[in-house]
């Protein structure tokens, strides 16, 4: 008896792994969207600071996720279980935030550059605002993995929504962990392009294998700076269409008139298929730069006139 039961539980251990592994599969597909922009989202926000400090960033922003999930997939599990309702709201609020920050970005660039930079002559200053400069960098970084996890492990638990407990744990914790290796480990090697081609530029001898290596350190020492400042743009892009794409999602009657417009552009000679394939992007994106616009005015509105009342007290 004993060694049945023995049996039995492998063979329901086995069951669950078979679930779990195409479980896993399908929300890896449905998920790679949202993996693209979590990692130019990611990699453009632990940009910008010192070459050495570079990798601690990327670690102490991937600790961070690792928390995000810890806490999103429990959450997840609960909120399915009690309250399936309120994923929805959860999200759109998530995406709402996106489009401010997305927008905030902008805003603040904008006032910038309006500015004149002043330069402090203090080393010690300097330094403590580059400490500071990273700290905001990784929970700016963070806030935003939290986001797009959010949607990650939602769009996993709607996948696995008619599956056992177990199942939906296991796949929840599995696409958790290996997107969150697979991000930040591919963030840490974008951020270091510049020192494999310094490193690479620095070869010595004739032979044609070290001017190759040469010629390819150069490549990278020029291409690092545009791909940096690429995935800076497509990392606030990615804000609006991500944040957008929530909101519509979550908008039934504004998701058709996206759905009817893409269908619409579809019928036109030549480059309908292309159309109809960017053209809900497009919107979303539009429909997340209004959002976050509209967020980022009425936050500064509330902000002044909370400063207007303490004046006056």
């Amino acid at each position: 008896m004993a060694g049945a039961s023995l049996l039995t539980l492998l063979d329901d251990i086995a069951t669950i792994l078979d679930d779990v592994a195409v479980m896993s599969k399908v929300a890896a597909r449905k998920t790679a969207g949202v993996l693209g922009d979590d990692l130019a989202l990611n990699a453009q926000q632990v940009s910008g600071v010192s070459a050495d400090r570079e990798l601690p960033v990327v670690w102490a922003v991937a600790v961070g996720s690792f928390k995000n999930k810890c806490i999103l997939v429990p959450a997840a599990m609960l909120i399915s279980a009690f309250v399936p309702w309120a994923v929805i709201p959860l999200l759109m609020l998530g995406g709402l935030f996106l489009c401010f920050e997305g927008f905030e970005k902008i805003y603040h660039g904008y006032q910038a550059n309006k500015q004149p930079q002043i330069v402090s002559e203090q080393p010690q200053e300097v330094i403590a605002d580059l400490k500071e400069y990273e700290k905001a960098k990784v929970k700016g970084a963070i806030r935003t993995d939290f986001v797009l996890s959010a949607e990650i492990i939602a769009i996993t638990l709607g996948i696995v929504a008619e599956k056992s407990l177990t199942t939906q744990f296991f796949t929840l914790s599995f696409i958790a962990i290996v997107m969150t290796i697979g991000v930040y480990g591919l963030v840490a090697g974008i951020v270091k392009i510049d020192d494999a081609g310094l490193y690479l530029s620095q070869r010595q001898g004739e032979t044609i294998a070290a001017r190759f290596k040469r010629r390819l350190g150069y490549m990278l020492l020029s291409f690092a700076p545009y791909l940096m400042k690429t995935l800076s743009v497509v990392g606030t892009i990615a804000m609006f269409m991500v944040g957008g794409g929530i909101l519509t999602h979550g908008l039934h009657w504004v998701s058709v008139q996206i759905s009817h417009a893409a269908t619409w552009v579809e019928g036109l000679s030549v480059v309908g298929p292309v159309l109809s394939f960017i053209t809900p992007s497009i919107l979303n994106s539009i429909f997340g730069v209004v959002a976050g616009a509209i967020a980022v005015l009425l936050m500064q509105l509330l902000l002044k006139l909370r400063a207007d009342k303490a004046v006056s007290h």
